[in-house]
């Protein structure tokens, strides 16, 4: 699906009004998740949005599939950097300040636009970039719905395919194979740098509570040291949590959500801290207003937690993270994020996954996910499924 025109001069216009508040004369984007944002295609491209003026695609790779998918009027061939450099240096006048997305350009990529832009100054537009990509249109939002259907549906398929025997790795690609039937395009975006994930964590039993590097409460033993999370050759047993926290993504779109499964039920503190959990998202859900700052909904999580004699095990064990919720769309690691000290105000249209997990080393994990989208009253749900999913019964035993 293209993105229509008036949705990209919608976007364009947003960061054209920040450049000049931030005396900025343009953006010069090359990251593919803010490159497809602008522009509409995901080509090997730059592209050029001046303060004032019309935005220009300069494509290197493939100019014919750009013009296919961008609806941009001004869509150009660019065959090398010193081409580039022209185009920069009849565009701008010597001394203006250009727009560079520093949080995610590596530094080699760095020296080279410096020496480009000789005669140009530059300015870090990554956290206005971020800024204007966490409220989402109702065309993105749209997009997130059809990303939620699918995970339901993810979700209603685990339920009917869970077996007692069966490797958490067999459990994985079992769903992932399903999504990608269904539309899912495979690759989780990510901003942060090194950091990477397949679909998401599928694990069972203490598997799931093994630390790791990934940025997130939960890790995974994975398959080896070279992508060392996620599902394993671990194999499910009854009465283990059961973790499938996957991420669906439909039209670039994602969203994010975790329930937990079991073959005969959790063991009594799982159980409990299963309903810490969802009282945590209940009371989330009603803070989750535009204004309030996303520290003050984790402080919140944090007193429940607390209140229920889990603050140990919350968020992580030992080694903790210190949010409880990020933002997602095209990348999974958007604004706003729900963390201590980020003083972030919500506002009407952001898209976050609030994710209240508690971590217990030596018997799994505990906790729920869902996709919200902040409206004037509180938090409305974008993903859906039980809460407490029951296996009717229990399986006969994977071959």
């Amino acid at each position: 699906m293209n993105i229509p025109g008036h949705e990209l001069k919608q976007r364009i216009n947003r960061l054209q009004k920040q450049l000049q508040e931030h005396d900025i004369a343009g953006a010069l984007i090359v990251q593919r998740a803010d490159l497809y944002y602008f522009s509409g295609t995901g080509q090997n491209a730059h592209l050029f949005i001046p303060a004032m003026g019309e935005a220009v695609l300069l494509v290197k790779k493939n100019l014919a599939r750009a013009r296919r998918e961008s609806p941009l009027d001004a869509i150009l061939s660019m065959d090398s950097f010193a081409q580039l450099a022209a185009f920069m240096q009849e565009t701008l006048r010597p001394g203006d300040k250009i727009g560079l997305e520093l949080d995610v350009l590596p530094a080699n990529h760095y020296f080279r636009y410096q020496k480009i832009l000789d005669g140009f100054n530059t300015a870090d537009v990554s956290p206005l970039i971020r800024r204007i990509r966490a409220v989402k249109s109702p065309y993105e939002v749209a997009q997130l719905r059809e990303a939620a259907a699918l995970s339901k549906s993810v979700f209603a398929y685990a339920g009917e395919i869970i077996r007692e025997g069966m490797s958490e790795l067999e459990l994985a690609s079992s769903l992932e194979a399903f999504a990608r039937a269904r539309g899912h395009q495979g690759a989780v975006r990510m901003r942060g740098f090194n950091q990477e994930l397949f679909f998401g964590h599928i694990m069972a039993g203490k598997g799931a509570a093994a630390p790791t590097f990934f940025d997130g409460p939960t890790g995974g033993s994975g398959l080896n040291p070279s992508f060392p999370q996620g599902a394993g050759l671990n194999r499910i047993k009854r009465h283990q949590p059961i973790l499938i926290d996957f991420v669906s993504i439909v039209n670039g779109y994602m969203v994010d959500q975790t329930r937990i499964f079991s073959l005969g039920g959790l063991s009594p503190e799982l159980d409990s801290a299963l309903n810490t959990a969802l009282q945590i998202k209940k009371v989330l859900m009603e803070m989750g207003r535009p204004g309030i700052s996303g520290s003050k909904l984790y402080q919140a999580a944090v007193e429940l937690a607390r209140q229920a004699g889990l603050e140990e095990y919350f968020m992580g064990y030992e080694e903790k993270v210190s949010f409880v919720g990020h933002g997602v769309g095209l990348e999974l690691d958007e604004l706003p994020v729900i963390a201590r000290n980020v003083e972030l105000p919500l506002e009407e249209g952001m898209v976050f996954a609030l994710e209240p997990k508690f971590i217990f080393p030596n018997l799994g994990v505990a906790g729920i996910e869902d996709t919200f989208l902040v409206r004037p009253h509180g938090l409305e749900a974008i993903t859906s499924f039980a809460e407490r999913p029951q296996l009717d019964k229990v399986p006969a035993r994977w071959p």
